[in-house]
């Protein structure tokens, strides 16, 4: 028997022999082995007849009773059968090559035996790897941990390839587990590492293989090597086959879903893929193929139109899955850095900054990148962690953002523009619920008021994500269940704070909430209420005329025309006078006019609306009398000195416009007093009574003739000057410092004066 506390690779048992006699053997030995046949797994059959159900319950039947022994044996057994059993190698290789994958799923019969039957296969092999992944299950059974990794990478037990398919196949419900499981294979063998590297660029080549078949070229693909001299004969997306144009949609998928469940699973893998540039490639390839291969699936004619619509659900879910690839690659590669801290947080800075910016000529990858992930969320993170960072470079990079939606013909959904103040929130939300947390006050009582929240979602109130999100969660969890309705898994998403992984689970598990356990599964969609058309809510002010037509169904067409109506002449237009015959009931009303109405102190004309009492508001007793003005206690104020506006409050203090406003008062007088039977005045009595206005004005302001002009020339030499001409030329030399000499007489003086300047 083994030993205890020891590792298995250094065990030797002794078991009986071939001819009876005792051997004592190594633990791992060949001969150990048991001799038992693992079949080759087969997938599910397409079309569903009974014939190929049986064979394949059979078949699967085998490989679970086989994989079901396999696990019961002891450590030492199992790894014995692991290691030297090439037919169980074979049978795992095959289920991880032709398993279904979750879009498959859809396709599938929905026989109950078989789905069942493939749910047991596919537990038993999950439980296989996971134990071959593990080294030690106790303290007594357990192997060296280099003798684990030798063992698993020489014999090919794991690698790339397989793990991928392990993370595209289990990793729905499993993802701790297997994230687990894959850093034990990665930290016990690190030549996984290596092989990593050398796998990225066969990952790129995928993309460069799918550009290549669809006739494009993607900027850094083939930059080094020559465009060759048939390549513009090849065939496109629009002019190839449709059964090459199915098959490629289909790798596409199956690649793009693998490599983000890989890196989704073991991010520390994202670094690897990031040092080989595929962020960069990934973006060019999502600008350069995706909108080919969607026009072509659009516009080509297809025979069977289900499956033009599963190309398109597998399109749409390759171009999510390539946007959180992108996602998953900035977040473990900058943003993570920076949250957690660090020396060099500002490189991360820069580095992520320097990644949006190269984001913004692919329009069409931006533009639904900043769908799902808002990049003014990441922007804002950014300036939180670090304050000094530069505004004007993020005003750019959001103005871009703002661009790209433009140029792609789209318009930004609102809940992204007040998406950034709750980006707090919507990280704690999310991490709240990729956990399976919900506080107990969220839980809905009942299953109608799930139904009422779903209803109220497709309204737009309460709804945590937008509407093309929740189409997404949608199309995700119907490809993979595609017997329920949409309006049971509204309200399952409503329920768990709409985490589709949840969800999934959840349902596949039977651990719905009591609530949603009572709904009906096949519950349509809650019909959205349309909303009112504008004609419907307008208001005008031609409403409900006679040429309504928006409400009427009939206007009287008599009435309307244009030009001169047939049958009537211009005489006969002129002569009708119907509008004056109309107006005439108007205007009769105001022909009696009443001055005073007498009554008879017996009469009380209640019909004229007439009192005898004084009923009035308003006491109109003292609104045409001076009061106190022409009391007898004294002198009438009336011929007192009339009021004039004090001089303190008087416009500009100015005392002269008193006397110009008591002028033009005056004046206004006399123009009032003129005869009235003078149709024109006498033309020089109106200029004698200005110029006298002016001469009047122009002595109250001191007003001064304009000088003489002065005469310093005076005569020719020789004859004389007279006076003026004396003092006009005195008063020039003694006012030359106010021209451009600036006083240069009087410091020549000075000068003189001083004995500067030899007299």
């Amino acid at each position: 028997m083994a030993c205890a506390r020891v590792p298995l690779d250094e065990q030797q048992v002794t078991e009986p022999g071939p001819l009876g006699k005792e051997q004592t053997l190594p633990a791992l030995h060949p001969d150990r082995k048991e001799e038992r046949c693992f079949v080759p797994y087969k997938s599910p059959p397409e079309d569903g007849s009974p014939a190929e159900a049986e064979e394949f319950l059979e078949h699967a039947k085998f490989i679970t009773e086989d994989l079901e022994w396999l696990l019961a044996l002891p450590h030492d057994k199992f790894w014995c059968q692991v290691v030297f059993d090439e037919s169980l190698q074979k049978c795992l290789d095959s289920y991880l090559h032709h398993a279904p994958r979750g879009l498959d799923l859809a396709t599938l019969p929905s026989s109950p035996a078989v789905v069942d039957m493939q749910r047991s296969v596919h537990r038993a092999v999950f439980l296989t790897f996971l134990r071959m992944a593990t080294h030690k299950e106790s303290k007594e059974n357990f192997l060296n941990p280099a003798v684990f990794g030798e063992i698993i990478y020489e014999n090919f037990l794991f690698d790339i390839p397989k793990i991928l398919d392990l993370c595209v196949l289990f990793g729905k419900g499993n993802s701790q587990l297997l994230h687990k499981m894959i850093e034990n294979i990665f930290t016990q063998q690190p030549s996984y590492y290596v092989d990593l590297d050398e796998t990225v660029p066969t990952v790129l080549q995928v993309f460069d293989t799918i550009l290549e078949k669809c006739g494009l070229y993607c900027e850094g693909a083939t930059a080094m090597e020559p465009l060759k001299l048939n390549a513009h004969k090849q065939p496109t997306a629009m002019t190839m086959s449709q059964q090459d144009l199915v098959d490629l949609i289909l790798y596409l998928c199956d690649s793009t879903t693998t490599i983000h469940a890989f890196l989704d699973i073991y991010p520390v893998a994202c670094s690897s893929f990031h040092s080989h540039g595929f962020l960069s490639r990934l973006t060019s390839f999502y600008e350069t193929a995706v909108p080919d291969l969607e026009k072509a699936v659009r516009k080509r004619n297809f025979d069977d139109k289900g499956l033009q619509e599963d190309l398109w659900k597998r399109l749409s879910h390759s171009c999510r899955k390539i946007v959180e690839m992108a996602h998953l690659l900035l977040h473990h590669t900058c943003l993570q850095p920076i949250l957690e801290g660090g020396e060099n947080i500002h490189t991360f800075a820069e580095e992520l900054l320097q990644h949006f910016t190269a984001f913004l000529p692919e329009k069409r990858f931006l533009s639904d990148y900043d769908e799902q992930f808002p990049i003014a969320d990441d922007i804002s993170l950014l300036q939180q962690a670090l304050p000094v960072i530069d505004e004007t470079r993020t005003s750019y990079l959001l103005q871009g953002v703002a661009s790209a939606w433009d140029s792609v013909g789209r318009r930004r959904p609102h809940s992204q523009i007040q998406h950034q103040g709750a980006a707090g929130g919507a990280a704690a939300a999310s991490s709240a619920s990729s956990s399976g947390f919900k506080p107990q006050d969220a839980r809905e009582p009942e299953g109608g008021e799930s139904l009422r929240g779903a209803e109220a979602m497709l309204d737009g109130a309460g709804c945590a994500v937008s509407e093309a999100e929740l189409e997404s969660l949608l199309t995700c969890i119907k490809d993979l269940l595609p017997d329920l309705g949409e309006g049971f898994l509204l309200a399952c998403l409503h329920q768990y704070s709409y985490n589709s992984e949840l969800v999934i689970n959840n349902i596949l598990e039977d651990r719905l909430a009591p609530n949603l356990d009572q709904m009906d599964r096949a519950m349509p969609r809650p019909v959205k209420e349309e909303l009112p058309e504008v004609l419907n809510v307008r208001s005008n002010v031609f409403d409900d005329d006679e040429f309504d037509v928006f409400r009427r169904d009939q206007v009287d067409m008599s009435r309307i025309w244009k030009g001169r109506r047939k049958g009537e002449g211009a005489r006969e237009m002129l002569n009708d006078k119907q509008h004056i015959a109309e107006q005439k009931a108007r205007y009769q009303a105001y022909e009696t006019v009443v001055d005073e109405v007498v009554i008879e102190p017996g009469d009380r004309a209640e019909g004229l609306g007439l009192d005898d009492d004084y009923d009035d508001e308003y006491d109109d007793t003292y609104d045409m009398s001076q009061v106190g003005a022409n009391d007898l206690d004294g002198d009438s104020l009336l011929s007192r000195r009339p009021f004039t506006v004090p001089q303190i409050l008087r416009k500009g203090n100015k005392p002269e416009l008193e006397e110009e406003g008591e002028d033009e008062e005056e004046e206004e007088m006399l123009q009032n007093n003129v005869n009235r039977d003078q149709f024109v005045q006498d033309p020089a009595l109106l200029r004698e009574r200005a110029e006298a206005r002016r001469a009047s004005m122009h002595q109250r302001k001191g007003f001064r003739p304009e000088p003489r002009p002065s005469n310093v020339v005076g005569q020719p030499k020789g004859q004389g000057q007279n006076l003026d001409t004396f003092l006009d030329r005195r008063k020039k030399e003694a006012n030359k410092s106010r021209g451009a000499n600036h006083n240069r007489r009087n410091m020549s003086d000075r000068k003189r004066n001083k004995g500067m300047i030899p007299s």
